[in-house]
């Protein structure tokens, strides 16, 4: 089976005015100083910010990231941002498709799918979301629903993503966003491993035994370690935890812990 590096994500979401942004980049910069990078840490602050965390992270172990993108490389779409706009802000990540993109936003499957492929041709790793209500779960729905994420999210791009490095995906229930409630290990890893059967069975198992699955969902320093023990997860995409450049710290360093 091929090693995956786990990726640890912090998802700022709309917090931090640039200089708050700076303030805390730079704190965990410099608390990572020493950091032997066993994990690959990215962190997606708000548009606002990219620039100037561009310059406060360069030459640290801390990749950037944002928190989304259009399909389109320009044009009259006011207040949206394209891809190479992310590249020239130095971003090397993007999350697609989070829950609360498609429960505020209007985001759906195929809108997804056309932000992915604008992604990869920007050569930014889209980080795809994926993720089922409390609802759902209760309704045995879980797989049904990550199934058809899955399948329209990628469609007709699927075996673009042949490259495992080029990509990865996160699952994050949404019953444990911002809750406090956490997936237990048992459930993080059944759901990984569908994931990555699906993943095989679409695109190859090569593909597959490479992709990162990374779990979101109330990841805090007390449950990042019994999560990151499980086989098919792969890394955290963090969000209130990843404010706090101690917490984060903390997070990324799990294996110390």
């Amino acid at each position: 089976m091929m090693a995956r590096m786990p990726l640890i994500a912090g998802n700022w979401k709309m917090y931090k005015t640039v200089p708050e942004a700076v303030e805390t980049a730079g704190a965990l910069v410099q608390r990572l100083a020493d950091y032997d990078e066993s994990a690959q840490v990215m962190i997606a602050p708000p548009f606002t910010a990219l620039a100037a965390l561009s310059r406060v992270l360069e030459g640290s172990p801390v990749a950037l990231g944002a928190q989304n993108l259009f399909w389109e490389k320009e044009g009259a779409f006011t207040g949206e941002i394209s891809g190479p706009m992310l590249v020239s802000a130095g971003c090397r990540f993007v999350l697609i498709g989070h829950s609360e993109r498609r429960q505020y936003f209007g985001e759906i499957d195929e809108t997804v799918c056309k932000r992915v492929r604008a992604a990869l041709d920007a050569g930014l790793i889209p980080v795809v979301c994926i993720g089922e209500t409390e609802s759902q779960r209760d309704a045995g729905e879980t797989f049904s629903i990550l199934d058809k994420q899955l399948s329209n999210g990628l469609k007709d791009i699927v075996l673009v993503l042949n490259d495992p490095a080029k990509w990865a995906v996160a699952y994050e229930p949404v019953w444990a966003i911002g809750t406090g409630k956490t997936a237990t290990s048992a459930q993080a890893q059944e759901v990984h491993s569908f994931v990555r059967e699906w993943v095989a069975k679409a695109v190859g198992q090569t593909t597959a035994d490479g992709l990162r699955i990374l779990y979101g969902g109330s990841v805090k320093p007390g449950n990042i370690a019994e999560l990151m023990a499980m086989p098919d997860v792969d890394g955290a995409l963090v969000g209130g935890a990843s404010l706090d450049p101690e917490t984060f710290e903390k997070i990324i360093r799990y294996q110390k812990s």
